[in-house]
């Protein structure tokens, strides 16, 4: 091309932005791989409709909600048995010691904890703080948040000072642009649906009725919701993080490729209520110390938990159709303990 010729202008069409996924619990952003050139999905891309509007993604996913309550996911996935909850939480008890619900919900001023308050706005604010970081970050955040605002519950000074101070005042805590907004957008519905910042209504609503009301805020998906109501609430319901996730699927408790939230809705229609305020905990605990529980740990056939589990399975303890996928699980471990 000559240097007195135009440029040629791109005729490339712009892909028209993607849909906003079903609202969830707040997760970290994805590394967005190119597509190469040469890729026959780059020739005829599909269009995807934008701009769906909170309305729609909430009702949709209130929607997904009442159909997996109703009969669970997995329904045909037998594990699982009361009598597997209950080994599991003998187990981890000894292990670990006892969990019991306290008869009063306090607000820790040390620890943001998760769904660690009378407040129902505070134990769903200090959730979503503890959402993928750790416990000493989440803490440090809202410590800061609550000398910064002059304390807990200042909802009308943390509305005024608007997204770039309490950006600023929760980025210990990580992914405290997602996590700013979506406290903020909580208040704003709070205060549109009720002329006040509080929830505290829901202690007097069903557990059903309550889990949809909290699943009716923008950027609270089934875990954020269950702690609240298992903290702060006291209702029997059966969280699933990382390490309750991680560790059922070790013990062969859901199908292999089981998303957290299906986990959560299978777990919570299988564990008997005696059992999932106990459980929870300890496996969260377990998740932690455990050196062939915790991500990433390495099987050495020590952790009394899973040699229980694995027992059952040899034993013929364990129903179909889980029982072959099990099995294939265990052999696996005996590989690798060999190795």
């Amino acid at each position: 091309m000559s240097l007195n010729q135009a440029p040629r202008r791109s005729t490339r069409k712009r892909l028209p932005s993607l849909d906003p996924k079903l609202e969830s619990d707040i997760s970290p952003p994805r590394k967005i791989q190119k597509i190469k050139a040469e890729s026959p999905i780059s020739k005829s891309p599909t269009k995807i409709k934008s701009g769906t509007s909170p309305q729609t993604l909430r009702a949709r996913k209130l929607k997904a909600h009442a159909k997996d309550s109703l009969d669970g996911p997995f329904p045909s996935f037998l594990r699982p048995t009361p009598s597997e909850c209950a080994l599991a939480h003998e187990i981890l008890s000894s292990l670990h010691g006892p969990r019991k619900r306290p008869k009063v919900v306090v607000a820790s001023k040390d620890r943001a904890g998760c769904g660690d308050s009378p407040s129902v706005l505070d134990a769903l604010v200090r959730t979503i703080l503890s959402q993928n970081t750790s416990d000493k970050n989440s803490t440090r955040a809202k410590i800061n948040m609550d000398h910064v605002y002059g304390g807990s519950d200042h909802w009308e000074e943390i509305v005024a000072g608007g997204q770039e101070k309490l950006q600023e005042a929760i980025k210990s805590g990580g992914l405290s642009q997602v996590k700013s907004k979506v406290i903020l957008q909580i208040l704003a519905q709070a205060k549109d649906n009720y002329g006040h910042y509080s929830l505290d209504h829901l202690h007097k609503a069903s557990t059903e009725d309550a889990m949809e009301e909290l699943l009716g805020f923008d950027g609270v998906g089934p875990k954020t919701a269950s702690c609240v109501l298992l903290f702060c609430l006291q209702r029997e319901d059966f969280a699933v993080d990382t390490h309750v996730q991680r560790i059922t699927g070790l013990l062969g408790w859901h199908p292999k490729n089981s998303s957290r939230e299906q986990t959560y809705h299978h777990l919570n229609k299988r564990i008997p209520d005696e059992h999932k305020y106990g459980l929870h905990i300890l496996f969260v605990t377990h998740g932690k110390v455990c050196d062939e529980c915790k991500a990433g740990g390495k099987v050495a056939g020590k952790c009394e938990l899973r040699k229980a589990f694995r027992e059952q399975v040899v034993k013929g303890e364990v129903e179909e159709p889980v029982k072959q996928e099990v099995k294939e699980e265990i052999n696996d471990e005996v590989k690798q303990e060999e190795a």
